[in-house]
Formats: structure tokens, sequence, C-alpha cells
């Protein structure tokens, strides 16, 4: 395959990928009894987005988000690199036997828990707090699998030479393993804070207080209290993507600084 041909392809798989974007765009800022039009708009309007930030609490609902994004991110992250830590370097009976259940956890969706999830938390005074959206959204077994397996390549001379030193684990893993792992932690940051901001169906389940509900929860209530005004949905949309365009930009330049700054290649 030609160079052009190449371009041409990859062009075309572009512009199908970023079509729905810019047709996102376009109807949010066409007057109602346009919405559906095809084509053009007879004019811009900005009555949708100041309907949205203006009439709808949608800054509640960002600011949960953010705080139960951000939470579960900063502890997820912490508490994932520990246990990591923990499998790739620490001998102990039944080391490999603790990791396969972790990973076979990948395997149970969330669906299947809710109920027993729904209990627990019932039991435990969680539902309708910010406690109970984030403690059950910290545990994911794929951010210690990764983790795990970034921290099998790192080379046991750089903690001997802490060992040296005088370094038990905790400070190992704090002044030399977490320095190294930035990378893969601002990749697991990324991913973390948008998976929660886009979490639906257990804050869905946990909360009842409209002042507690998250950012997809809260434009999910917009069909059945406007009906059918979906140009008011799909203004909320807009504006609830934009700290999550935000996130992937920083953690993007956060990632290309700390492989920079770490001397990967």
């Amino acid at each position: 395959m030609s160079v052009r041909l190449r371009a041409l392809v990859g062009y075309a798989l572009a512009a199908v990928t970023v079509a729905p974007l810019v047709w996102l765009l376009v109807a949010v800022l066409k007057p109602a009894d346009e919405l559906f039009d095809v084509g053009l708009p007879s004019r811009l309007t900005l009555d949708n987005l100041l309907y949205v930030l203006t009439e709808v609490p949608i800054g509640t609902y960002m600011l949960n988000s953010l705080i139960v994004s951000a939470a579960v991110t900063v502890v997820a992250l912490v508490l994932h690199s520990m246990a990591a830590y923990a499998l790739a370097r620490l001998r102990f009976p039944g080391r490999q036997v603790v990791f396969s259940m972790i990973v076979s956890t990948l395997l149970v969706s969330l669906p299947v828990i809710l109920v027993p999830l729904f209990l627990v938390a019932r039991q435990l005074g969680l539902l309708d707090t910010y406690a109970g959206l984030i403690l059950p959204a910290i545990f994911h077994a794929f951010g210690i699998f990764l983790l795990r397996q970034y921290y099998l390549t790192i080379p046991r001379e750089l903690e001997e030479a802490a060992d040296l030193d005088g370094c038990g684990y905790f400070r190992r893993w704090w002044q030399v393993i977490v320095p190294l792992s930035r990378p893969v932690l601002a990749s697991l940051a990324v991913l973390f804070f948008l998976a929660n901001w886009n979490a639906f169906l257990w804050p869905l389940t946990a909360t009842r207080d409209p002042e507690l509900r998250m950012v997809q929860v809260g434009i999910a209530t917009l069909t059945g209290q406007y009906g059918s005004a979906w140009n008011y949905v799909l203004a909320a949309t807009v504006i609830a993507a934009v700290p999550t365009l935000i996130a992937f930009v920083l953690g993007q330049r956060r990632l290309v600084e700390a492989i920079k700054t770490s001397g990967l290649k």
C-alpha cells in the first residue's frame, strides 16, 4: 500500500470518527425546531447551552462527579500501587493465588454483583453518601495487574541499592518505585478519572438524593423531566464532556513529561 493510499485511508477513518462529534456540536447550536433537520441550521443559538447552565443544576452534578472521580483516582492509585508492589516483590505463601484471584475478578461485571453490593452498602449505611459512591469504585483488578507487570520490569538492583542505604519496603516503594512508575500511573489516572466521571449504573443505584447525583445520572433524568427536549440533553452532554477532554489533555501532557524525566524509551 502506497503512502498516499494509506494517508487517504487514515483521513477517511478520522472523518468517520469525528463526524458524530461535529454533528453533536452543530446540533447543540441549532434551534430546537431544527434539531433533527439535515444540513446546517438557519441560525446559530446558545439558548440550549444557556438553559442547561441556568435552569438545570448541571454544576452540582459536575461537582459531585469531580469529587468522586478525583477521590477514587487518588486513593486507587496509592492502594493499587502498594498492592502491585507487594505482589511483584514480596515473597509470601499464596502470592500467586492472591494475584490469580484478583485478576479473576475481571470476569465479573458490575451488573452481576449489583444486588449484593447494594445490600452491603445499605447495611453499612453508605447509601446516599459520598462514601457509598467512592468506596465501591476504588478497587479495580486491571490497575493492580498493569502496575504489577510494570514493576516486574524495574531492575532489582535499584531496590538493592536502596536497601544498602537502610530503606525498608515502604521507603523503597515510595522513593524508588513510585518515581519510576510515573508514566504508568499517569495513564491509569486518566483511565480511572474518565471511568468514574462516566459512571452511571452504580451512582444511579446508590443515590436517591438529587444533591448527590453524578453528571451522567443527572443527564439521564433530563429525558424524563423534559420529555422530548433532546436539545437540552445534547447541550448537557457537551458541557459534561469538557472536563473529560481537559483531563485527557492534562493526562497526556503529564505522561509525556514523565517519560522524559524517567529516561524511558
